[in-house]
């Protein structure tokens, strides 16, 4: 049987592939659940933080940014967030209730990512800005983790992806 295929070889070679194929398509899968939950938490917590929401006293917005402001990278940006702290406040947590849920459910997921990418650099450039070293500070991480979502969006479980089908099936 010099010239006989090998079928064994070519299934389990043709299954691996499947394997990676599938695994490629889910890989954003668990960093798009990590943060849309992470986001929606946040935003929840803020709104449901009486002290956080005011203009000052402990833990609230007010007194953070006051903390933050000679040691930012951006005083211009902390010092418009200080015109109306209780109004950033919501602005923020509304922000991260949007960019979380829209990330979970994949609508519109690269703007809900950019918007979530935004959201950490404005964070990383006047919260964590000075934290030493760098890497203690998770905005400039969570910046990074958008990214990859910025680029690809929700290509799989989400809202867009059934709406593209369904354009698809139309036309």
């Amino acid at each position: 049987m010099a010239h006989g295929t090998r079928t064994e070889g070519h299934t389990r070679h043709s299954r691996r592939d499947d394997w990676r194929q599938s695994a490629t398509r889910y890989a954003l899968l668990p960093l798009r659940i990590f943060l849309g939950v992470t986001f929606v938490y946040a935003g929840l917590d803020k709104v449901m933080d009486s002290s956080f929401m005011r203009a000052d006293g402990t833990g609230s917005i007010g007194e953070t940014m006051e903390g933050v402001r000679d040691i930012s990278a951006i005083p211009a940006l902390v010092d418009l967030s200080l015109k109306s702290p209780v109004g950033f406040g919501y602005a923020i947590a509304l922000g991260e209730l949007a960019v979380g849920i829209g990330t979970l459910l994949g609508l519109y997921a690269r703007l809900a990512a950019l918007g979530g990418a935004l959201i950490s650099l404005s964070l990383w450039l006047t919260v964590s800005w000075s934290t030493e070293p760098y890497y203690y500070g998770n905005d400039l991480a969570y910046l990074m983790a958008w990214l990859p979502l910025v680029l690809a969006g929700a290509s799989v479980l989400s809202l867009d992806a059934m709406l593209a089908a369904r354009r698809d099936r139309n036309l």
